[in-house]
C-alpha cells in the first residue's frame, strides 16, 4: 500500500490538500482510470468513493484500488439514492480543506489541481471549463495560462438557460470548493434532486456570498457518453429543478438583475416541464391536462414551437420522432 500514514498526514496538513469525491454507480469500466488520474495529483490527500449500490463490479474494483493506496476510502451505500446522497456521504467522510467532484467516468489530466490552486487566492469556488471528448478519444489539449474571472449569481443563472448556456457549461462545473465555506453555511447537496443538483448547490452558494471564479480548461476531462443521467429525467426531476429556484429566492433579498435572471431560469425549466406534461396528457388522452400545460404565454409559445417542430419533422419524412425522446431536449 502506498502513501504511508506520516506522508498522508503531511499532505493533509498542506493548505492545498484536496479531497476528491467520486459518486460511483455501475462504473466498473471507468472507475479505475478516474481514480488513478486523481492519485497522480500531488494535492490529492483523500479520495472517497461512495458506491451507490452498484449492481456490477464497481464496489469490488473500488476495494481493490483502496488496498493499494491509503488515501482511498470507500462508502458502500445500501440502496441507490442518486448522486446527491452519495456525494453528501463522501463529504461527511473527508476533512481536507478543499474538495472537488470527479465523476466516475471522467478523469483528470496531470496538473489540473495545481493549476486551479495557483489562481485560487481568496476564492471559495474555482471552476474550470470542461474538456469534452467522446468515449475512447484522448483529448488534444495543452496547458495554457489561466485567467480567473469572477462569476456572479446573475451570470451563473443566465449561463444555465438550456440552449442559451455559455461555453463553460456552468451547471456542470466540477470546481474546487473551500470546505470552510460549505461548513459555515451548512451547504450540502439537496438529496431529493437527481437532476441539476450541481446547479442548485452553486446557485445557493453564490446567493450566500461565495466568491466564485471561473477560468479556461485546466485539465478536467468530461467523457461524452450515451445514457447520461442529465438527459434521463422525469417530470418530478424537472419540477424539483424548477422549484429549487423558489427556495434560492428566499435566501436573501435579490437585486433586480438577480431576480430577473432567476425568473428566466425558472421559466426555462418550466417550459421543459410543461412539454413533458403535454406528452403524458396526449398519451393518456387527457385533454384537460393537455390544455393546462399552456399555463402562461411563455409556456404556450414554447409548446407551440415544439408542436410545429414535430409537424415539420413528420411532413418532411424525418419522423415520426417519439415525443418522449423529444421531451428531454
Amino acid at each position: 500500500m502506498t502513501a504511508n500514514p506520516s506522508a498522508l498526514n503531511k499532505t493533509m496538513a498542506a493548505g492545498n490538500a484536496t479531497a476528491i469525491i467520486i459518486a460511483a454507480y455501475n462504473a466498473e469500466a471507468t472507475l479505475a482510470h478516474a481514480v488513478h488520474s486523481a492519485l497522480a495529483e500531488p494535492e490529492t490527500a483523500e479520495i472517497c468513493i461512495a458506491d451507490d449500490a452498484s449492481t456490477d463490479r464497481t464496489l469490488a474494483i473500488a476495494q481493490e484500488l483502496a488496498s493499494t493506496d491509503a488515501r482511498i476510502k470507500i462508502i458502500p451505500l445500501a440502496s441507490n439514492g442518486g448522486p446527491s446522497i452519495a456525494r453528501n456521504a463522501a463529504l461527511a467522510a473527508t476533512r481536507s480543506p478543499w474538495i472537488t467532484i470527479l465523476d466516475a467516468d471522467d478523469y483528470l489530466l496531470p496538473g489540473r489541481l495545481s493549476r486551479l490552486h495557483a489562481i485560487a487566492n481568496d476564492a471559495d469556488f474555482i471552476g474550470d471549463a470542461l474538456i469534452r471528448t467522446p468515449t475512447g478519444v484522448k483529448p488534444a489539449w495543452r496547458p495554457r495560462s489561466l485567467v480567473p474571472n469572477a462569476l456572479t449569481l446573475t451570470d451563473f443563472l443566465l449561463g444555465n438557460l438550456g440552449d442559451a448556456k455559455g461555453a463553460l457549461d456552468l451547471g456542470f462545473l466540477k470546481p474546487l470548493m473551500r470546505r470552510s465555506f460549505l461548513d459555515t453555511h451548512a451547504i450540502k447537496y439537496r438529496t431529493e434532486m437527481r437532476l441539476g443538483e450541481d446547479y442548485e448547490l452553486y446557485a445557493r452558494a453564490l446567493a450566500l456570498g461565495a466568491r466564485f471564479v471561473v477560468c479556461g480548461e485546466a485539465g478536467y476531462v468530461s467523457v461524452e457518453r450515451q445514457g447520461s443521467l442529465s438527459k434521463d429525467h422525469s417530470e418530478t426531476d424537472l419540477q424539483r429543478l424548477r422549484d429549487c429556484d423558489d427556495a434560492i429566492a428566499q435566501l436573501r433579498p435579490l437585486s433586480s438583475a438577480e431576480s430577473t435572471a432567476l425568473k428566466r431560469h425558472w421559466a426555462s425549466v418550466d417550459r421543459r416541464l410543461q412539454w413533458r406534461r403535454l406528452i403524458s396528457a396526449v398519451k393518456t388522452r387527457d385533454p384537460a391536462s393537455a390544455l393546462s400545460t399552456f399555463r402562461s404565454p411563455d409556456a404556450a409559445l414554447y409548446l407551440c414551437g415544439k408542436l410545429a417542430e414535430q409537424a415539420w419533422l413528420r411532413s418532411t419524412g424525418r419522423g415520426p420522432r417519439a415525443l418522449s425522446t423529444e421531451a428531454a431536449r
